[in-house]
């Protein structure tokens, strides 16, 4: 939860803007995540001016100059917005014509008549990996939130106890399954078979699914026992629900960006030549930003014309869908600006130099490193470009299988437990209307189910294998 192509740049750190040592580092990683923890639990200071301070004592007590320490916080403001915004946006815009054309209303009664209340659970993290295949995690949070709020609020749910599992789908094929930005650089820097690490993530990530979401959700929903916030809850139309898109037009537009996206994902793998005209025009046409475009496009006439939507209201429905988001908006960049200004003092680094005298056995130093980098950074993609970057040179005289194993346990540790320097930390907070503590309770901790869960899976599987 985090993340995407702004984290790969990211990676890709120049030199640190302090020469701080190990321990000051260590030290001023701590100083600055309690200070956040303190404003926003103590004084009730807004995420985002909190995270702003945070970064800046980050910065001072790392010794680095405060303007650098500004630029670094601003840079990476930016350049989550940037990678982010944008998505989170068009897929608001999607949700309120969903939600305002009955759409989301039509998924969720076919939902609810067609599974059982216990197999509920089930069946959201069965819909959310499916959708989450190729989709970068925001945007399938984005796409999911209308309908998860939805089901708890009909259903008499518990909030955590669908959304757990909605986000613990997500969250599995963000970290394990290729075409995801970080298991795909990991392949490519530990030279693992692409086809084979797929077919073992899949082996992997149904279990960690299973226990990550339906089985966690149940203790989940005993901490933290919430109603779905009312802010975010779509309402329902007033007009003539005769009128509401069919079932199988409002799912076809749902996953057309995911169909986009993975058609991208396809012909990259099989054409996997950049001057070929087809590769480059699904390059296009399954990019995130135009595959939601289009979405919202088709949108417009497969959702807002079938209820009847005047282009005047069709209009309204946009422009209403973008005022609730801003606040998001707004801490999610303050999160990445956090994340940017540790990558920039060293703390990255430092855990790379500190992991190299660690004697243990190559699939579990992985994993551990991973989750260092996870921890102080919080960045899934960062840790897992750096970890795989560090033990490349041990799975070189690997077998097929363990280097595959190698990635998935490299994607194991870069989930590990998200907490407050982590932008999707954020986003999970805000859409799901919780405090830290109980964000702690449920979304860091089903972080950690995954990540603890997928990495004895695949330390099982290097025993058979």
């Amino acid at each position: 939860m985090t993340h995407l192509s702004v984290e790969m740049m990211a990676a890709d750190a120049v030199e640190p803007i302090t020469s701080a040592g190990n321990a000051q580092l260590g030290i001023s990683v701590l100083v600055g995540i309690a200070v956040i923890v303190l404003l926003i639990t103590r004084f009730k200071l807004h995420a985002f001016l909190s995270l702003t301070i945070g970064s800046l004592v980050l910065g001072a007590a790392a010794g680095a100059p405060l303007d650098k320490a500004i630029t670094s916080f601003t840079n990476g403001l930016g350049s989550t917005v940037a990678g982010v915004g944008v998505l989170i946006a068009l897929g608001a815009i999607l949700g309120k014509l969903l939600a305002d054309s009955g759409g989301a209303d039509q998924i969720v009664d076919t939902i609810l008549a067609k599974s059982s209340r216990r197999m509920m659970p089930w069946a959201m993290v069965l819909i959310a990996a499916i959708v989450g295949l190729p989709l970068f995690f925001e945007v399938g949070i984005v796409l999911l939130i209308p309908v998860v709020l939805l089901v708890a609020k009909r259903g008499n749910f518990s909030l955590m106890r669908i959304g757990i599992p909605a986000l613990a789908g997500l969250s599995v094929m963000h970290g394990l399954i290729p075409p995801h930005p970080g298991p795909l650089v990991a392949i490519d820097a530990i030279k693992a078979n692409l086809g084979v690490t797929l077919g073992l993530g899949v082996i992997v990530a149904i279990p960690t699914a299973i226990l990550a979401g339906p089985v966690f959700s149940r203790f989940a929903s005993r901490w933290v026992d919430i109603a779905p916030p009312e802010k975010m809850i779509p309402q329902r139309p007033s007009e003539d629900l005769e009128k509401r898109p069919s079932f199988a037009a409002t799912l076809s537009t749902v996953l057309l960006p995911v169909v986009l996206m993975l058609a991208k994902a396809l012909v990259d793998i099989v054409v996997d030549d950049p001057e070929q005209h087809i590769q480059r025009v699904f390059d296009v046409i399954g990019s995130p930003l135009v595959a939601l475009l289009v979405a919202v496009l088709v949108g417009m006439f497969t959702l807002g014309k079938a209820a009847g939507f005047s282009a005047g209201r069709l209009s309204t429905t946009v422009e209403k869908s973008l005022a609730p988001i801003a606040g998001i908006l707004l801490i999610v960049g303050a999160g990445g600006g956090f994340k940017q200004t540790l990558v920039d003092v060293g703390v990255g680094d430092m855990i790379l130099d500190m992991s190299k005298d660690w004697g243990l056995p190559a699939l579990l130093l992985a994993w551990l490193i991973a989750v260092a980098i996870r921890l102080a950074t919080g960045s899934a993609t960062v840790a897992t470009v750096s970890a795989a970057g560090l033990v490349a040179p041990l799975a070189a005289d690997m077998s097929t299988t363990h280097a595959a194993l190698m990635v998935l346990a490299v994607g194991a540790g870069s989930l590990f437990f998200s907490h407050v320097n982590d932008a999707g930390f954020w986003l999970v907070k805000e859409y799901f209307g919780m405090n830290v503590g109980q964000t702690v309770k449920t979304w860091s901790l089903m972080e950690t189910v995954i990540s603890v869960v997928s990495i004895i899976c695949v330390l099982l599987l290097s025993l058979v294998l």
